[in-house]
C-alpha cells in the first residue's frame, strides 16, 4: 500500500518511524528488535535511510595518498525488503542523488520494484559523500527534484534507454521539506520554490526535518500552502535523549533548539535529560496531533525506548 493512502485513509494522526541500517559489517537482528519494538503502534510505514560511498585516503609507503571508496551503511534495499516480508508494514527506502550514478539509482529502483517496495523517499543527499561526476556515459542527479523526476519518468516507463515493451514502475515518492529553511537556500522564499517544484515533478507527500519548535513547522505548511503546494507535509521529530545534541544536532541539521528546552538540559543529569526531552516532545506531539496533522513521524536511532513512551499515550 502506498504511504499516500494511508495518509489519505488515516481516521486520526498516524505514527511513523525512521531507522539507519548497520553499519558495515553488523547484524540485522539489532534493526529487527528496533521494529519489534515500534510494531505494537501500528505505524503504516518505515522508512530505511541510505548512505552513499564516502572516500577516505591512506598513505602508501612512498608518501603518496591511495584513493578508497567504501559505503560505511549497506543493505537499505535488503533490510526494506526483509522488513517489509518479516513484519508486514510497508517500507520506504531512502533514495539518493549524491553517491549514485542515474544508472545505479534506475538499477536500484527497478530492484525494488521486482521486490514489492511501492514507496521511496527522494533525497539529495550528504555533500560530503562521493560524487562520481559525469562523463564517459555516466550521469547524475545533481538535485532532488531531478531525481523525483527520474523516478516519475520510470513511472510513465521510461527509462534511461530506449527500451521496447518497457514496464513502468507504481512508486509512492516522498520527499523533504525543510520548516527552518535548508542550508543551501538563500531564504525561505526560494527554499519553498525548490519545495514546489519537486511537487510539480511528481512528489506525492513530503516529510519535515526535525523541529523543536512547532512554530516553525505550522508556519512552513502556511508558506507551502501558499506556493500551492497541496500534497500532505508530514512533521518529524527526534527527541532529545542527551546533551551532546545540544550542538550536534544544530551542527548537522542546521535547526535551532529553543532556549527553553536547552535550559532543561544543560548540566543536568542522564535521567533529568531524558526526562526532559521526552516531555517536550510529548507536547509537540500532542499540539500536533490536536492540529490533524495526518501522520507524525520519528527520526529513531538505536534505540525506540523513548519514542514508545510517547506514542503509546495517544
Amino acid at each position: 500500500m502506498k504511504v499516500i493512502d494511508f495518509l489519505k485513509d488515516a481516521k486520526k494522526t498516524l505514527f511513523s518511524f525512521e531507522i539507519i541500517p548497520p553499519m558495515r559489517g553488523g547484524s540485522a537482528a539489532d534493526i529487527f528488535n528496533l521494529v519489534d519494538q515500534v510494531m505494537p503502534f501500528n505505524p503504516p510505514f518505515i522508512d530505511l535511510t541510505s548512505r552513499s560511498a564516502e572516500v577516505y585516503y591512506e598513505q602508501k609507503i612512498d608518501g603518496s595518498d591511495q584513493k578508497h571508496v567504501k559505503r560505511k551503511r549497506p543493505g537499505t534495499i535488503g533490510l526494506s525488503a526483509a522488513i517489509k516480508n518479516r513484519f508486514n508494514v510497508e517500507t520506504v527506502p531512502h533514495i539518493l542523488c549524491n553517491g549514485f550514478t542515474k544508472e545505479e539509482t534506475e538499477d536500484a529502483l527497478i530492484e525494488l520494484s521486482y521486490l514489492g517496495i511501492d514507496n521511496v523517499l527522494a533525497v539529495r543527499g550528504d555533500d560530503l559523500r562521493k560524487d562520481p561526476g559525469e562523463g564517459n556515459g555516466r550521469h547524475i542527479n545533481r538535485f532532488a527534484s531531478d531525481l523525483v523526476e527520474q523516478i516519475t519518468e520510470l513511472n510513465n516507463g521510461q527509462y534511461l534507454e530506449e527500451l521496447s515493451d518497457s514496464s513502468p514502475t507504481n512508486f509512492c515518492i516522498g520527499v523533504g521539506g525543510y520548516p527552518e529553511c535548508h542550508i543551501d537556500s538563500a531564504d525561505a522564499d526560494t527554499d519553498i520554490e525548490f519545495l514546489k517544484l519537486k511537487v510539480d515533478k511528481g512528489a506525492d507527500y513530503i516529510v519535515s526535518q526535525m523541529f523543536f519548535d512547532n512554530k516553525a513547522y505550522f508556519d512552513f505548511v502556511d508558506r507551502a500552502r501558499n506556493a500551492g503546494i497541496m500534497v500532505p507535509i508530514i512533521p518529524g521529530l527526534k527527541i532529545l535523549t542527551q546533551e551532546s545534541h545540544l550542538k550536534i544536532i544544530p551542527d548537522i541539521f542546521h535547526i535551532e533548539i529553543p532556549e527553553a528546552l536547552q535550559n532543561q538540559v544543560k548540566g543536568k543529569s542522564k535521567q533529568e535529560i531524558k526526562t526532559a526531552g521526552i516531555d517536550w516532545a510529548m507536547h509537540q506531539v500532542q499540539e500536533l496531533v490536536d492540529a490533524k496533522v495526518p501522520c507524525v513521524h520519528f527520526y529513531i536511532m538505536s534505540s525506540a525506548k523513548a519514542v514508545t513512551e510517547i506514542v503509546s499515550q495517544f
